[in-house]
């Protein structure tokens, strides 16, 4: 019998009237619903109804205090949510279900807090055709309007793969396989050089904080990247950018 999937499993909540209407403007896009805090109006509110009416997109009106915790966001939600399909967001139960068809490659997010290198990971690693990459719901920078906005519009079409949090994650990678792979400025074996095989999971973990602790006990090896001119390591995303697409080079020798 199947698990129920979540509906945070399969929605990028929008919360804030621009990013809502944006979303309702992007036809590439599928919008669940709307809903709308208990009398709130004025012009913007109803553009936004006009515009999910022309879309048939349902519109809820809830209390200001169920808004607020749908958005995940008191400060700035205004008043407005909306559920947007993610197509390729999935459990990540659900992706190593059939091992013939599992993911290969697959970014482990551990401790990504700022919202603009979750976004800038997610763009990369779609873009260099990694086939999944962890999100999950706690201790990382949840899919939201800076998330997206750093994406460039990719966080929704990204082939996010969600658990409770990272060491869940490692656990369930490494039971079905998977060795896991840090990256250490301070490795002896570069990414260039290393022999990943079939299948791999490379953590990405906090800049400050580093890794986990269930996170960290299950990396079998880590790597470097070659630093020159007397720096010492990169920016998250900017690591991040190197591994997907030295994986990516592998692909096309």
């Amino acid at each position: 019998m199947t698990a129920e999937v979540s509906p945070k499993d399969r929605f990028v909540t929008v919360y804030g009237r621009k990013p809502v209407l944006e979303a309702l403007a992007d036809f590439d896009l599928r919008v669940d619903k709307v809903v709308i805090a208990e009398g709130l109006g004025g012009a913007v509110i109803e553009e936004i109804k006009e515009a999910a009416a022309d879309r048939a997109v349902r519109v809820q009106r809830a209390s200001a205090h169920r808004v607020k915790v749908l958005a995940g966001n008191g400060r700035h939600d205004q008043g407005v949510v909306a559920d947007v399909v993610a197509r390729k967001m999935r459990p990540l139960d659900d992706a190593l279900a059939d091992p013939a068809h599992a993911p290969r490659n697959i970014l482990l997010l551990d401790g990504l807090t700022t919202p603009a290198n979750v976004g800038m990971v997610l763009r990369t690693a779609t873009a260099a055709g990694i086939d999944g990459i962890v999100v999950p719901h706690r201790g990382v920078a949840g899919i939201d309007p800076l998330v997206i906005k750093a994406s460039a519009g990719v966080a929704f079409h990204a082939p996010v793969l969600r658990t409770r949090t990272a060491g869940d994650a490692a656990e369930m990678l490494t039971e079905a396989g998977y060795p896991l792979y840090a990256l250490d400025a301070a490795a002896p074996e570069s990414v260039f050089d290393a022999d990943f095989g079939s299948r791999a999971v490379f953590v990405l973990g906090s800049e400050t904080a580093g890794l986990s602790e269930d996170v960290r006990l299950r990396i079998a090896q880590s790597l470097s990247i070659p630093m020159r001119g007397g720096v010492e390591s990169l920016n998250v995303a900017s690591a991040a950018s190197v591994l997907c697409y030295e994986l990516l080079r592998r692909t096309l020798t």
